[in-house]
């Protein structure tokens, strides 16, 4: 049995008490992939953002809101894992400085200063030692899967990731999906257009497969 970490959903910046930056991300996938590693007898640890679909029963759930929150969450739960798998669609910036209260809205033109958030899977890729680390290219539908996925495998470089999920962007908040498995050895493995159910079960079981013939040796600091 391995244990697992998946972020999953979507991040919510705020710019005042109620406005706030996000996506539309449903976090159904990173809550399949929960299922689907719960289902193959596996130890699970969501970190999970703002979303109105509900973890599966079995998890253990961190329920977080900013990039920052999800940040702290997975590099905690790293420590006891075997396997990443970052599902969640972490938001790129944060308003620089937040506003108290809600502030009224003014009557001309209004700029908002963005610094970066912390890019949470590249972070576990990077500390990751004998461990399995997964990540996801949501990419635009206008480019194609070919272009989506070149871009995908310079994310799993960049990200020391062990494969990379490429799936273009009319998979939010939809049931379905198609993608693509891109492995650090070269290796690609093209998925049916199906449920995210089935997509995540592939996702779980080939991480799973990596993991087995990289044995952990032990939790890592």
């Amino acid at each position: 049995m391995a244990s697992i970490l998946i972020t999953a959903g979507p991040t919510r910046e705020y710019l005042d008490d109620v406005r706030y930056l996000s996506n539309g991300s449903s976090g159904r996938m990173g809550c399949a992939l929960a299922e689907a590693a719960m289902a193959a007898g596996h130890a699970v640890t969501l970190v999970l953002g703002p979303v109105a679909v509900q973890p599966p029963a079995g998890a253990t759930v961190h329920a977080v809101t900013s990039a920052a929150d999800m940040a702290a969450a997975a590099a905690a739960a790293f420590h006891a894992a075997d396997i990443a798998i970052g599902a969640a669609a972490v938001s790129d910036y944060r308003p620089a400085d937040r506003m108290a209260g809600k502030p009224p809205r003014g009557s001309g033109e209004a700029t908002l200063r963005l610094v970066p958030n912390p890019d949470i899977i590249a972070g576990l890729g990077a500390a990751k030692a004998g461990r399995i680390v997964v990540g996801f290219a949501l990419e635009s539908t206008a480019a194609g899967m070919a272009a989506a996925i070149a871009r995908g495998r310079r994310k799993l470089a960049q990200k020391h990731l062990d494969f990379v999920v490429v799936n273009l962007h009319d998979a939010i908040d939809a049931a379905t999906s198609q993608a693509v498995l891109c492995f650090a050895d070269g290796r690609d493995e093209t998925l049916p257009h199906q449920d995210k159910a089935a997509t995540a079960g592939r996702i779980v079981a080939a991480a799973v497969e990596l993991h087995t013939r990289r044995p952990m040796p032990g939790p890592q600091g």
